[in-house]
């Protein structure tokens, strides 16, 4: 009973710093990883070394609205459900669309910032939203499942390429 404390503390030591923990390292060259360029309203989806995706999305209807920095996709939710409007997900007023990727900007949890459809479609491309990342919904459901829990996602205002930001940030060789 002694060595429980001992015990404990080594599986926990080990489990944090396991290369198997999900919201670990990440990325490496040919790794998902998605970017938002606030200054063209843009997104891209790299992976297996290359920009694979450009896309038009909406952001903050300010600058400091939608959050830059290099965050971690820590949520993921289909038809997700409108908390501040008790909107239930799949619902056409539902302002959040057809999928959710919620990243841990601002020390939040990934409930608060991500990327996510919407009702609204002719608000892409545009400076409209409260902080999130709008995009088409069948774009959402398309990246969905090609972006896995703790890809890193890089939102920023810049005038570099796509491809060069992701040599930057070693998302590509």
């Amino acid at each position: 009973m002694d060595d429980l404390p001992n015990l404990l503390s080594s599986f926990l030591l080990v489990f944090f710093l396991s290369p198997l923990w999900p919201l670990g390292p990440n990325p490496l060259p040919g790794n998902p990883f998605v970017i938002i360029n606030k200054s063209q309203n843009e997104l891209a989806f790299i992976n297996d070394n290359r920009v694979q995706t450009i896309v038009s999305v909406g952001t903050g209807k300010t600058e400091e609205l939608t959050p830059e920095g290099l965050f971690t996709i820590t949520v993921k939710a289909e038809n997700p459900y409108y908390r501040r409007k008790n909107i239930p997900g799949g619902d056409p007023n539902n302002p959040l669309g057809a999928r959710w990727i919620g990243f841990d900007a601002r020390g939040t949890d990934g409930r608060i910032y991500g990327i996510h459809g919407t009702n609204q479609p002719a608000s892409i491309g545009k400076y409209v939203s409260q902080g999130c990342v709008r995009a088409q919904n069948e774009v959402i459901s398309s990246l969905y499942p090609q972006i896995p829990l703790g890809t890193k996602i890089l939102v920023i205002s810049s005038q570099k390429s796509f491809e060069q930001l992701a040599r930057k940030y070693q998302a590509i060789k």
